[in-house]
């Protein structure tokens, strides 16, 4: 494996009201007057890692980090039921980014992140990009219907046993219709005993297309705290039978807003659970932007896009 840079410990952290009742964690490590780069956690509703600043040289960059609402150490959190999800958006967490922005004194950030970390950093760089440097992105989603279908349905081609079982833990009813809307309404539930089972049945799921992937991982979804999986399941099922509170297609229609920022996406050709299509379709749209495929790569990475990324993010620096 490629070496990443030595673990490093936050120099500052807090918990920054962002309103709603909100408060959503953040910390910064590295060199305080380096370059600014943003880590984007995946998921929805994962928390971000620490390992995940070990790509950063941290006598050349200023990270920031942060969980998204509900998840991690920031407050409330999704495992509890009471914790409410109206408050909980794609236009939500873009409006975070740029308060935490605000509050560290940041004019423009490098943002890096993958999976769903992609999408929000897509539609937050549309938002506002005159606040981005730079983008680095690993493993490329935009979360529409077509990307939705094909991991909750479509990719069941392939495995079709897990699927089958993904399909039938919910109602007979359900089973022909949304079923990720089906699932959130059972995350949802006042029973504990079927939030926790519909939990562990939708990380079962995820770890079935993940597994399937040459060098994939197994457990990569379930094996974490149960907390942190009841927010997991819980916040990607409100996010992903709401289309990510984003309009269908929008992020690859909107590709021109991203014109003049400079982007590195680097891409698993064996990934099962967001195909070669998505970025192809994205690096067409976005002339700045520059794709890189590892061949024997899935979702979950391999040794050759360590070395990507790390040499993606040098070129930041």
């Amino acid at each position: 494996m490629p070496a990443t840079y030595p673990g490093y410990e936050p120099y500052a952290q807090g918990l920054l009201d962002v309103g709603d009742g909100q408060r959503m964690h953040w910390n910064t490590s590295g060199n305080p007057a380096g370059t600014p780069a943003a880590v984007v956690h995946g998921g929805p509703g994962s928390g971000h890692s620490p390992g995940a600043r070990r790509y950063f040289d941290p006598e050349r960059y200023r990270v920031v980090q942060f969980d998204q609402r509900g998840c991690g150490r920031s407050l409330p959190h999704a495992a509890d039921p009471s914790t409410g999800m109206d408050h909980n958006t794609t236009g939500h967490l873009i409006a975070d980014m740029e308060r935490l922005r605000e509050h560290l004194g940041i004019d423009k950030w490098l943002l890096y992140g993958g999976s769903w970390g992609s999408t929000l950093i897509l539609a937050y760089a549309q938002a506002h990009p005159e606040r981005v440097s730079g983008i680095v992105i690993c493993g490329v989603t935009m979360t529409d219907a077509d990307e939705l279908d094909w991991l909750y349905r479509g990719v069941g081609r392939l495995i079709p046993g897990p699927w089958e079982d993904f399909r039938d833990f919910l109602p007979a009813a359900d089973r022909d219709g949304d079923l990720l809307a089906a699932y959130s309404r059972l995350l949802n539930s006042p029973d504990e005993t079927v939030r926790r089972a519909a939990a562990n049945a939708w990380a079962t799921w995820e770890d079935a297309v993940i597994s399937h992937e040459a060098l994939g991982k197994p457990d990569a979804y379930s094996d974490r705290p149960s907390d942190a999986l009841m927010a997991f399941t819980r916040i990607t099922a409100h996010y992903f039978s709401h289309r990510a509170f984003l309009e269908d297609g929008q992020l690859l229609r909107d590709a021109e807003r991203l014109a003049g920022i400079p982007a590195e996406l680097i891409h698993g050709r064996l990934d099962l659970g967001a195909p070669l299509g998505i970025p192809w379709k994205l690096a067409k749209a976005w002339p700045d932007a520059r794709l890189t495929v590892i061949d024997e790569s899935g979702h979950t990475g391999s040794p050759r896009m360590t070395e990507a990324v790390l040499a993606a993010i040098e070129r930041f620096a």
